[in-house]
């Protein structure tokens, strides 16, 4: 090492409430730095997720910067860097892991190549798919058209339009390149003192672009070096198909070219990219519209037709059908249908067909409450409901068919029961295995890998993925190194598998679902309460009841003697900041990361269930098997707590 440095590496970490990803990459962080004199920044933007209490409980060796506001990704990097001492300055994202030699091999490559003054590694997704991000081009205005009209895309492999990710390079070689993912950007402290430090003109995307740039202008060289992995969850904190993504990336390209292509070059670049702006946000809303709607407006339109259809079933017998049921009361019975299926779950995925039966009885109950308010002179016939509903079922039946059929996302294969194969230690395999048996609703197929054992050996893995039919493979971190674990994540990627990792000490997963999808951490499968149906149902009972309650508040106000918490509790529930029925903490705080909901006015009691009065059971149970009538009868329970200071 020089001497004039006091660390080989200095590793700088930028956290933004992302508490899970960041313990697990600071594990893997630690172990990679058993070999190598390192020190680690944590530089925390504000986070409110229990981040920084995590880093000073678990790590308290690590320099941590906490950050008053959120300073942006350039900014708090420079923090650091102004800070470390070491030759080398890694500049890492929280939702990575990195293998125990990786900075062992970087740190070689950089000494061994005195020309080198920044390097990338090869990155793979929590499925284990390559990410082509791990090597770019620089993006000129060609390139840059090229990408964004999807010509890149079309021809990866091609040396005119393929130079945005370098596609016609291989993943397995070592490369010269342009550009570094700032997920992991590894340079010299010699480069950065003669090129400067990132620009803080870049709130978040564009950085790494602008840095690599200037330690080629410098006269170093960037690297793509394979020889290590790493996994990137491709960025939790954004999700790249929404609109203000689009914006804030390419206005950082719209910097970039300003600042280092000539005048008229930056302008018209900054035209292309300009419509380019518009034209993606135009497609991300319209394709979010689309994807949303576009079922939902088949259905209704459907469902129309059909009742229409039935309506001259009457008029065939020669009995009139009155023109205002058909122009009015049809079109409300199949708007009834549609929002009952909606609130039912029937639009969520995976797509069950029970729900269209809850969903269609529902709607068709609230007709026949309808329709006996109703004055004789709009009253037809319960016939036509009954009929109608039937039809109505029918539709909904044969279209998902049908969908299943043609579209992938609409599949009715649906396993309940998931197989599990748990890698680890006997003790880290008990310890994953009761968290499962706790948390999930069905009792599922655990199939183990001992790695103490040699009956069956982590080397068989794929024979029993294979052979068991695995849908969800969990390391146990404590007892398989990141190598392994990614080794075996990129041979067995699969449609089919989940990955995840379990920390040790820690009850939470990490894991992603698909390759299009940022990483999520996974508190096993207390999901219940988390899922889409469960969320709107749980706020929709919320909305009605309290605004119920508040309506009658001159009359119900007579049953409690703390009249003013009473109406602002059920202010705050109308208005979102809290819920009727929430979680039961104690004295303490639940240590398993539960899926987070509003802070209750009621809370979860022992004797509203047959389970014993442990509050962790409790709150598990509540997660996992959640229902709109739990809350419905705790609240029957326990009203006469509305009033309390929860």
């Amino acid at each position: 090492m020089n001497s004039t440095f006091e660390y080989s590496i200095s590793i700088i970490i930028v956290n933004y409430n992302v508490e899970f990803f960041l313990e697990q990459c600071l594990n893997s962080v630690e172990k990679a730095l058993l070999k190598i004199d390192g020190e680690v920044f944590v530089v925390d933007n504000n986070s409110i997720d229990g981040s920084v209490q995590m880093v000073k409980d678990k790590f308290p060796n690590y320099h941590l910067i906490e950050n008053k506001d959120n300073v942006g990704f350039s900014t708090a990097n420079n923090q650091a860097i102004k800070l470390s001492r070491g030759e080398f300055i890694l500049l890492l994202n929280p939702d990575t892991v990195i293998e125990e030699d990786t900075l062992e091999k970087v740190i070689a490559f950089m000494k061994s190549n005195e020309e080198a003054g920044g390097l990338g590694v090869r990155m793979v997704d929590g499925k284990g798919v390559f990410l082509p991000e791990s090597k770019r081009g620089l993006p000129t205005p060609n390139v840059a058209f090229y990408k964004i009209f999807g010509l890149s895309k079309l021809f990866p492999s091609s040396k005119k339009f393929g130079k945005y990710h370098l596609g016609y390079l291989s993943e397995f070689e070592t490369n010269e390149v342009d550009i570094l993912s700032g997920a992991f950007m590894l340079m010299r402290k010699k480069t950065l003192d003669k090129v400067g430090l990132l620009d803080e003109a870049f709130f978040m995307y564009g950085e790494d672009v602008d840095l690599s740039y200037r330690i080629q202008k410098g006269g170093y060289k960037n690297y793509y070096f394979p020889e290590t992995r790493i996994i990137h969850y491709k960025g939790e904190s954004t999700k790249k198909s929404s609109v203000n993504y689009v914006f804030v990336f390419y206005r950082a390209m719209v910097i970039f070219a300003e600042k280092h292509f000539s005048q008229k070059n930056a302008k018209i670049f900054s035209v292309l990219i300009n419509g380019a702006i518009y034209l993606r946000a135009f497609i991300a809303i319209l394709s979010r519209f689309l994807k949303k709607l576009i079922i939902p407006f088949i259905d209704f339109f459907s469902i129309l037709l059909t009742l229409y259809l039935l309506s001259h079933l009457w008029k065939d017998r020669a009995i009139e059908f009155p023109l205002h049921i058909i122009n009015i009361i049809i079109p409300i019975y199949t708007i009834t249908w549609l929002i009952s299926n909606y609130f039912s779950g029937s639009y969520d995925k995976p797509i069950k067909l029970f729900r269209f039966i809850k969903g269609t009885l529902i709607g068709t109950f609230l007709i026949l409450v309808f329709y006996a308010l109703l004055s004789k002179e709009w009253q037809f016939s319960r016939l036509f409901i009954i009929i109608g509903s039937a039809t109505t079922f029918a539709y909904y039946s044969l279209s998902r068919i049908l969908f299943s059929l043609f579209l992938k996302s609409y599949s009715l294969k649906v396993n309940t029961i998931k197989n599990f194969v748990i890698i680890g230690s006997q003790e880290e395999i008990e310890r994953v295995e009761s968290l499962i048996n706790i948390t999930t609703k069905f009792t599922p197929n655990i199939f183990t890998i001992n790695t103490n054992s040699e009956e069956k050996t982590i080397n068989q893995l794929d024979q029993i993925v294979y052979i068991h039919k695995i849908n969800e493979v969990i390391f146990c971190a404590k007892d398989i190194t990141a190598q392994e674990i990614i080794e075996w994540m990129i041979k067995l990627n699969s449609d089919k598998i989940e990955f995840k990792i379990a920390q040790p000490e820690s009850l939470f997963l990490i894991g992603s679902n698909s390759i299009d999808k940022a990483g999520e951490v996974y508190s096993l499968n207390i999901n219940a309460i988390s899922s889409k149906s469960n969320i709107r149902n749980k706020r929709t009972f919320d909305f009605i009841t309290a605004l119920i309650l508040l309506t009658t508040f001159p009359i119900i106000s007579w049953f409690f003697k703390l009249k003013k918490n009473l109406f602002l509790n059920l202010l705050t529930i109308l208005i979102g900041q809290k819920t009727f029925v929430g979680y039961n903490y104690g004295k303490y705080r639940f240590e398993l990361k539960l899926p987070k909901i509003k802070p209750g006015v009621l809370l979860i009691k022992g004797e509203l269930t047959s389970e014993n009065n442990n509050l962790d059971k409790l709150n598990l149970i509540y997660a996992r098997d959640y229902s709109v009538y739990k809350d419905f009868m705790i609240l029957i329970y326990s009203w006469r707590n509305l009033d309390s200071k929860n």
